[in-house]
């Protein structure tokens, strides 16, 4: 069983911070608008070095949204910055309206996503983003587990035509992809090979696959441990080929399990290969104020409740 190892927990929001700093020195097209939260998305960095292209736009997202879309029309590839309820809630008719149905080069870059906020409590927490900005039509949504995997998730969307929302968080995680990765927008990663059953992960969830698959392991069950990165357009022949060897699979994801990445993988696999799945997710349900810990394991989205999970589906086989 291959063996991973925490290089050092950082946020992910600070590679997005680091990856939009080298984009600033190799794209002069690239600009930066934020809503007043430039040091919660770590941009001061690309805010110091290239002022003429960072646009402070104050606690007015809508209007941030409206001026990124603009910006495009002019060739500029704007990367707006706010947390993730705010990057979606609050703004879905303007990102409909200005950016998804125009199909405008805007990278809707949004922090602090699930109940792993923390403190700040449930109407920060937004647990529904992913489903709603999936069912944009040519939105691409991209969920990534570490800092590594967000820098190169940061420099490869902008090099991608059409828009993006690209989601990460605030904690501190811990950050096991390799440095010098290169991201494919759309095209898992399979980070453990296994015939029992299939883990699919996302964000958080990937680094908590991992140990689940270690314990499941001890107990003589091999679990395929794969990280889906891109939530859409979906790595459907990673899903599919995995389960043909496995027969079941779990989906987990820092998410409401009503439009995420669970549901997603349902609709591949009733459309092809009917196969028992679990959920790893929120359960329709807002969250609450306490310690990214303590609401990861009230929530059950952890390794734990992964391992559950996965003796569970492979009852059903």
């Amino acid at each position: 069983m291959k063996k991973y190892t925490d290089s050092g927990k950082k946020d992910t929001r600070s590679g997005f911070g680091d990856g939009l700093t080298a984009l600033g020195k190799t794209h002069e097209n690239v600009v930066a608008l934020c809503a007043d939260l430039t040091g919660s998305l770590k941009m001061d960095a690309f805010k110091e070095n290239h002022p003429e292209r960072f646009f402070q736009v104050g606690i007015a997202e809508a209007n941030m949204m409206g001026i990124a879309a603009g910006l495009t029309i002019g060739g500029k590839i704007p990367f707006t910055g706010t947390f993730a309820n705010f990057s979606t809630g609050r703004v879905y008719d303007q990102i409909r309206q200005s950016i998804a149905y125009s199909g405008k080069n805007v990278k809707i870059c949004a922090s602090h996503a699930g109940v792993t906020l923390g403190e700040d409590g449930a109407t920060h927490q937004i647990l529904e983003d992913i489903g709603l900005m999936k069912m944009l039509p040519g939105m691409t949504v991209i969920n990534t587990c570490d800092y590594n995997q967000t820098k190169a998730a940061t420099l490869a969307i902008a090099d991608h035509k059409g828009p993006v929302y690209l989601r990460f968080g605030r904690p501190k995680v811990a950050n096991f992809t390799a440095p010098d990765q290169s991201f494919k927008i759309g095209e898992a990663v399979h980070l453990q090979e296994g015939a029992d059953v299939t883990l699919v992960a996302t964000g958080h969830l990937v680094w908590e696959a991992l140990q689940a698959a270690e314990t499941l392991y001890e107990q003589g069950i091999s679990a395929e441990v794969i990280n889906i990165h891109t939530i859409k357009p979906l790595d459907n022949k990673a899903i599919l080929n995995s389960v043909k060897k496995t027969g079941c699979i779990v989906t987990a994801e820092e998410h409401n399990f009503l439009g995420g990445l669970g549901e997603s993988v349902a609709r591949v696999l009733a459309e092809s290969t009917p196969t028992p799945q679990e959920f790893v997710a929120t359960k329709d349900t807002f969250g609450e104020s306490g310690t990214p810990e303590e609401l990861m394991d009230k929530y059950g989205l952890n390794a734990e409740a992964i391992v559950k999970a996965a003796l569970k589906v492979i009852a059903r086989k």
